[in-house]
């Protein structure tokens, strides 16, 4: 692996885990330091990073983490269930039966214990415990990703899919476990797995729709509140002066970006 993909890597995982918070100032010589590569490799994963729109040098002088809102979060969600919608669709057209039978049986098997991991099976919104059967849970729900994204069989659309996926990730991290939840998202992704196993486009969309707005009604609902004193305005302040162009319109935009996280301990 290249020095610059092993930077970037290590950074995007940083950033969408939390260890570097919205605000943290990415200076170049320091971030070389910390990871052990050269000043341009770090460069080369910055760009990629800013391209991605996780950092931000909208200030001119040093990149930082980019802030999240709440009202960026749904924005995402409205392009997330334009681009994810589509898929589904392609998918039940193109599917691999035997890919998806395999899916369907592996999320069956599942046990509401495996079910703490805040990815695909689980809710976007959700943090569970870090250990072997939650592992096991990313792992299928990792496959189900795979799966639709190799059955619908659209570069492109795979693209701009992998573009926001680090956003949901980060923000998923931010909010609290809803056990409920976790088992009501195993069944709407049961359902979509059906949908496709029946080449059935047109179920297979909806039932992708109402998963991804109960997802989005979980996490708006689970992400702790802002802190209060000076460490909320003064964060709010980092993140203003150093990404002006975030939200101009919108005074929230901040919101989440100053509230400290949650420990993910998946």
């Amino acid at each position: 692996m290249r020095a610059s993909d092993i930077a970037y890597e290590r950074l995007r995982d940083d950033i969408i885990h939390w260890r570097l918070e919205p605000g943290t100032p990415l200076a170049e010589i320091e971030v070389s330091a910390r990871i052990g590569v050269s000043r341009t490799p770090v460069r080369e994963a910055l760009s990629r990073l800013i391209n991605e729109g996780l950092v931000s040098n909208a200030s001119g002088r040093t990149a930082i983490v980019t802030p999240v809102s709440r009202a960026q979060i749904e924005q995402l969600f409205e392009l997330r269930e334009a681009l994810e919608t589509q898929a589904a669709r392609l998918a039940a057209r193109r599917r691999d039966t035997a890919a998806f039978e395999a899916l369907k049986e592996a999320f069956l098997s599942a046990s509401l214990d495996d079910l703490s991991e805040p990815h695909g099976v689980v809710e976007p919104g959700t943090t569970g415990s870090r250990n072997s059967s939650s592992d096991s849970t990313y792992i299928l729900a990792d496959r189900l990703d795979a799966a639709i994204d190799s059955a619908m069989d659209n570069s492109y659309l795979r693209g701009a899919l992998g573009d926001i996926r680090g956003h949901l990730a980060r923000a998923r991290r931010h909010a609290h476990a809803n056990p409920r939840r976790l088992e009501q998202a195993r069944i709407e992704h049961l359902l979509i797995i059906d949908a496709i196993l029946r080449r059935d486009e047109v179920l297979a969309a909806q039932a992708t729709a109402v998963h991804l707005r109960n997802s989005l009604d979980n996490i708006l609902a689970t992400i702790p509140p802002l802190p209060t004193g000076n460490s909320a305005k003064t964060n709010s302040n980092i993140n203003t002066e150093a990404n002006p162009q975030t939200n101009p319109q919108n005074p929230e935009t901040t919101a989440v970006a100053s509230a400290s996280p949650r420990k993910d301990t998946r």
